[in-house]
């Protein structure tokens, strides 16, 4: 048979879980995150990199406003950019390429050599700050989830490879370069 309380006691009860959980105190949390090529807990960092990290942006697919709330469909998502990736190493006929969207971040590391490398490139092309609103929709929408991004195209508009990095580029841009 359950005891039966009275209203008072209830009240007193929940009172004092009220003030048990008053005084429960957390450990801190170490973070890492990668600095100058290898990962270190941020609290250790100078207050340069401290700064910058704070600053940072997680580029997320579910924050866009793309995403339709389905992880089957981002899951997807991630294993069409895996596959993509792949198209980088194959060699595609110069008479194939048409243009070019580069797409990146302000503060991102290894956008600088991308964008001098496709500046001398001569073919039509069009830069994206994923930074932007605008720029983050168009990202996800073609399923870019790293800058910097290089998506090439044919004729037609059709998607035909895509790199990250300069060497990737080269391989796409420079066939016989890349070969040897």
């Amino acid at each position: 048979m359950m005891e039966t309380r009275s209203l008072d006691q209830v009240n007193a009860e929940i009172a004092q879980v009220q003030q048990e959980l008053a005084d429960v105190h957390g450990t801190q949390t170490e973070v890492y995150a990668r600095i100058v090529g290898y990962y270190r807990a941020v609290r250790n960092w100078n207050k340069g990199k401290s700064d910058e990290f704070k600053l940072r942006k997680m580029f997320t697919l579910e924050a866009s406003n793309r995403f339709d709330g389905n992880t089957t469909t981002a899951t997807s998502a991630v294993k069409e950019e895996k596959k993509e990736a792949v198209k980088a190493d194959a060699v595609v006929a110069s008479n194939e390429i048409a243009s070019y969207e580069l797409f990146v971040r302000k503060t991102c590391p290894n956008c600088p050599p991308v964008k001098a490398y496709m500046a001398n490139i001569n073919l039509a092309g069009k830069m994206i700050d994923v930074d932007t609103k605008e720029g983050l929709d168009e990202a996800a929408l073609k399923g870019v989830f790293a800058a910097p991004t290089v998506i090439v195209y044919n004729a037609e508009g059709k998607e035909v490879a895509r790199g990250h990095n300069v060497e990737e580029l080269t391989a796409i841009f420079e066939p016989a370069v890349a070969l040897a």
